[in-house]
């Protein structure tokens, strides 16, 4: 018969959405998950989504999205939603974007 820690990780969903990402993602280990309290285990995982947003779609230009949105249109949804999330970021930490200049001559 396994041991009882091992039947509470098969069926407790702990394991899924915190201990296993802490572990495999920010390479925590079981002691130190242990020692740290539940609200920055909560704000570690809250942080580790965020970078996972921001990081989803780098790489990918406009142009990318269009094509993959053909065969999947929630990806432009989720494209615009990482835009809007970079955008603040890098706002916050002061990063200066250039502005898209639009050339009214080629419209004519």
């Amino acid at each position: 018969m396994p041991p009882i820690f091992v039947n509470w990780m098969i069926a407790a969903p702990e394991a899924i959405f915190l201990y296993i990402p802490l572990m495999k993602e920010l390479g925590m280990d079981w002691s130190e998950i242990k020692s740290t309290t539940k609200k920055e285990l909560e704000g570690l995982l809250y942080g580790l989504s965020q970078y996972n947003k921001y990081h989803q779609f780098d790489g990918y230009d406009d142009k990318d999205i269009s094509e993959m949105a053909k065969n999947k249109p929630q990806i432009r949804s989720d494209y615009y939603k990482y835009v809007e999330l970079k955008a603040e970021y890098d706002e916050r930490m002061g990063v200066k974007r250039p502005e898209k200049k639009f050339d009214l001559g080629a419209l004519t």
